[in-house]
């Protein structure tokens, strides 16, 4: 660590110093007795005094991951509820009856599936219907305003959704096969 700092010093005394530069130049060349002609000698000011940091190791790069978690999260929703199934299925031909027969166990089971993965509150304490205030420089991902916009805020309007937010997360991470990571779900085979 003495000769890194000591090189440290000399590169910036180097950049400073013409004379003490020359001097270093000769030593490197091997031939310390033959020095140059000193430069004539201009005041300067000191050479600063840096003190090195500690070195660090490089952190290693986390392996990039294969799959986002939006996947992995639409692959449970699929697995447990069959959203996927139900979105994708051209539905025109069935009757309101049998799409409420089908919403009603797909949505018992997706909402088994945020439960238990999320923890979901309103974002807003307030009513819909409530007046709300919102103040200059609002957060766009905390309020969508619609209607009639003033120019300048703050704004009042009032609330007519209240906003999710999740104060849990825990989708699981991805361990499959790096071929498969874009995979919702398994194509199903019947043996007989």
């Amino acid at each position: 660590m003495g000769n890194f700092t000591l090189g440290f010093k000399a590169l910036f005394r180097i950049w400073s110093d013409d004379v003490f530069a020359q001097k270093i130049s000769a030593l490197i060349e091997g031939n310390e007795s033959q020095q140059a002609a000193p430069a004539p000698q201009i005041p300067t000011a000191p050479a600063p005094q840096i003190t090195p940091s500690v070195s660090v190791a490089p952190t290693p790069r986390k392996k990039e991951q294969a799959r986002s978690e939006a996947l992995t999260l639409l692959s449970v929703l699929q697995r447990e509820s069959r959203l996927v199934d139900f979105l994708k299925e051209n539905i025109a031909s069935y009757s309101d009856e049998q799409i409420g027969a089908a919403v009603r166990g797909v949505h018992k089971d997706a909402s088994a599936v945020i439960a238990r993965m999320f923890e979901i509150e309103p974002l807003r304490a307030e009513t819909e219907g409530a007046s709300v205030d919102v103040p200059e420089g609002f957060d766009p991902a905390q309020f969508r305003l619609v209607g009639n916009i003033p120019e300048r805020a703050p704004f009042r309007g009032k609330l007519t959704h209240a906003g999710w937010r999740a104060t849990k997360s825990e989708v699981p991470e991805w361990t499959g096969r790096e071929e498969s990571a874009l995979v919702i779900a398994p194509a199903e085979v019947e043996l007989s």
